[in-house]
């Protein structure tokens, strides 16, 4: 059947970002497809919050402490000896203007978004090639890193980068059977952002979008699963945009 090509049982899951936002919802769409799913952030108390509610529901999960900013915590990392799906979703943001914009936010951008996921992925596709069963690795991108926003530059630059880095890892990688694809939210209305949409700026920013409307959590299922599975064993590099059209909005 279809559907059958979007079940995960007896694959492993590794999402990080996993404490709270969208990653704790990858977590459960991986876990109600059937994949045992290993939950990893820097935050262990919001971690053991999030396992034991996925228990709850009757899904496989454990917790996993790391920084993906720390070549040192990913190279501690044991649980990556059988992750087959990989979702790199830790990521943050520096708010401010260019002209003042610090060495240190720079870094703490980049180090984070771009060098950190990296490092995870290359760490989990060494494990996938060492075990010769392929995987798939689904980078969290962003449009900001397709298009340009004031106000945000090392979090944009960062997102820029791993969308050209999931294309290039995608041509290395295909021939060990690991794929590398990448999603790229648009506005999303989480815990962390919900005040802003109620100001004047916020409703300005959703009126320019085609669908007039924010993204919400379970928007972003359909895609995660998609690459996640079977069924999209024909997809690699792809950059699948998830923004209401808001790419494609006119000037």
């Amino acid at each position: 059947m279809v559907t059958d090509n979007f079940e995960l049982h007896g694959k492993t899951a590794l999402v990080t970002g996993a404490s709270a936002g969208l990653g704790s919802r990858f977590a459960h769409t991986l876990g109600a497809a059937g994949a045992k799913v290993i939950l990893a952030a820097r935050r262990a108390d919001a971690l053991a919050a999030r396992v034991e509610e996925m228990r709850k529901a009757g899904f496989d999960a454990d917790a996993m402490t790391l920084d993906v900013a720390d070549a040192y915590s990913i190279a501690a990392c044991d649980q990556l000896q059988s992750v087959d799906i990989l979702v790199n979703n830790a990521g943050i943001v520096r708010d401010g203007a260019a002209l003042e914009q610090s060495e240190s936010d720079w870094d703490a951008v980049i180090d984070t978004n771009l060098k950190g996921m990296f490092l995870l992925a290359q760490a989990a596709a060494k494990r996938m090639k060492e075990r010769g069963t392929g995987g798939s690795i689904i980078n969290i991108a962003s449009i900001l890193g397709l298009r340009q926003a004031g106000g945000v530059l090392p979090y944009a630059v960062s997102k820029a980068g791993v969308i050209q880095m999931t294309k290039t890892l995608a041509l290395e990688w295909a021939r060990y059977g690991i794929r590398v694809n990448a999603i790229a939210p648009g506005y999303f209305n989480t815990d962390l952002n919900s005040d802003l949409w109620e100001t004047d700026l916020g409703k300005a920013m959703i009126k320019r979008v085609p669908q007039r409307r924010l993204g919400q959590a379970e928007d972003l299922d359909g895609p995660l699963l998609l690459l996640a599975s079977r069924a999209g064993a024909y997809m690699t590099g792809s950059i699948i945009a998830v923004d209401g059209g808001h790419l494609v909005s006119t000037l």
